[in-house]
């Protein structure tokens, strides 16, 4: 049955806020979010004017704001790989920059112990000039938005929203799980937000909004179970599948292999199917945005459904 709180929030994800994010960070005034690029006649690289959007937003609806830096390196381009797979190592010679790892936390009230981590990546490829669009400023958009419905809740676990960087090397994401194992931190669900909506041309044409849910070891298959109910129970109309990853991906497998079982990964599709992958071509004007959504709706619903309930078990 519906929880009326629950049904409450997640009415409260706003779509042309979303959008709003969306074009903020993915067009107009950030085409792209690099470490290697700075814009003309600006002070900061394209990556650092995003991480001061994302806390002002984060801020503004009272979150606490902690920054935490990682030493990361900018992936070169080869292009005698097919397109979308183009991205190489750095040479040894190639600069070191200071990325960061954003984050917003909120303190929980009676299981203050047990923390629930809600994730997205918010760097462009650093290889080409792509928007981004689907991968993945939808996701950090989304992360916003659920920070922004959330801003009067009182959690009863410990809501920690991490913005890492996949798109340069090493991901950030890795530090945030070593460092949080190192804490020996508590953490009962983690969920990785990363291009909701992006599908196949046939979904899109179709107007079929989609989305999957992984989970990686069996700790991490009751998490995958809920997500995808949220779906039917407040009838957000997805076109929803589950599916078990073979070995720990994305920042997901970041906090996997740290010893987090309960983590699972939300995406428009799996395989990833967006024709626009890595392209030059994702853009925000081609983005779902009821897609993007109905999905961050199904994921805020999980979301609480842990932090009032706790995390599931079977």
């Amino acid at each position: 049955m519906p929880d009326s709180t629950i049904a409450e929030l997640i009415a409260r994800i706003d779509a042309d806020r979303l959008r709003e994010a969306l074009f903020y960070l993915a067009k107009d005034p950030l085409p792209y979010r690099k470490i290697n690029l700075t814009l003309p006649g600006h002070e900061k690289c394209t990556l650092y004017e995003a991480d001061d959007y994302i806390a002002e937003q984060l801020e503004t609806a009272g979150w606490a704001v902690e920054r935490e830096a990682v030493q990361i390196q900018a992936f070169r381009c080869d292009d005698t790989k097919p397109k979308a797979h183009q991205y190489s190592s750095p040479a040894p010679e190639d600069p070191w920059y200071t990325g960061y790892n954003v984050y917003g936390s909120r303190a929980g009230a009676s299981h203050a112990d047990e923390f629930i981590v809600v994730m997205a990546h918010k760097d462009s490829q650093s290889w080409v000039d792509s928007p981004g669009a689907y991968d993945n400023a939808v996701g950090t958009a989304a992360v916003i938005e659920i920070a922004q419905a959330l801003a009067e809740y009182a959690p009863n676990r410990a809501i920690r929203l991490l913005f890492c960087n996949e798109e340069h090397t090493p991901w950030t994401s890795v530090n945030a799980a070593q460092n949080a194992r190192a804490r020996g931190d508590n953490i009962v669900a983690a969920f990785n937000i990363d291009s909701l909506g992006g599908k196949s041309q046939e979904d899109t044409d179709a107007g079929r909004m989609t989305n999957a849910t992984l989970y990686t070891v069996p700790e991490g298959r009751p998490l995958a179970k809920l997500m995808a109910s949220m779906n039917d129970v407040y009838g957000l109309g997805l076109a929803q599948t589950l599916q078990q990853r073979t070995a720990p991906g994305d920042d997901d497998g970041s906090f996997v292999n740290a010893g987090y079982g309960a983590t699972i990964m939300n995406l428009g599709s799996f395989p990833y199917m967006d024709p626009h992958y890595h392209l030059e071509s994702d853009v925000v004007e081609a983005v779902d945005i009821p897609n993007v959504v109905a999905a961050t709706k199904a994921s805020l619903a999980a979301i609480l459904t842990v932090d009032i309930n706790g995390a599931p078990t079977e």
